[in-house]
């Protein structure tokens, strides 16, 4: 994981070492200023893409680590309803750090990757672990409402508000 970070950072101390060494080389060893010039834009031109490379590893680890960082969350999020079953989302946020509209987004993305099912009363902000198999009903668990479509493995209840997940 700290792979990535630590190559980038080995490629631009080197890719700017590569450059000044060429440089004082070229500045010390030629007899013009052409070809200490020469030598300063050689070092520059070897050195530099060298650099960039690392820096674009760089940031590329660093944005890795961001959204491994994001999935750890949302796999403690899973783990707690799973083990709870019912889950209050102001707890879950407090517990995790984040917003309660967070939570609601990595929900969302958990259903989408098929890997929560269950139901959210927004009313009482509870977050709701249910087998798949006890979903296969047209009735809201919360209230027994008629349940309509919302959206891909979503679906809302007109009468109290709850959206369960399947």
């Amino acid at each position: 994981m700290n792979t990535g970070r630590t190559l980038g950072v080995i490629l631009i101390i080197g890719g700017i070492v590569l450059c000044l060494l060429i440089a004082a080389v070229s500045l010390t060893s030629a007899q013009t200023t052409g070809g200490r010039v020469l030598g300063a834009v050689f070092g520059a031109l070897l050195g530099a893409p060298m650099a960039a490379v690392g820096a674009f590893i760089l940031f590329r680890a660093q944005q890795e680590a961001r959204e491994l960082a994001v999935v750890e969350q949302q796999k403690k999020l899973l783990g707690m309803v799973r083990s709870q079953g019912r889950v209050n989302i102001a707890e879950a946020a407090l517990e995790l750090r984040v917003s309660r509209d967070t939570v609601k987004e990595w929900v969302y993305d958990l259903v989408n990757k098929g890997l929560f099912t269950g139901y959210i009363n927004w009313d009482q902000g509870d977050l709701i672990s249910v087998d798949a198999a006890q979903m296969r009903t047209n009735k809201c668990p919360h209230c027994g409402g008629e349940l309509e479509l919302a959206g891909k493995g979503v679906v809302r209840c007109p009468y109290c508000g709850t959206e369960i997940f399947l």
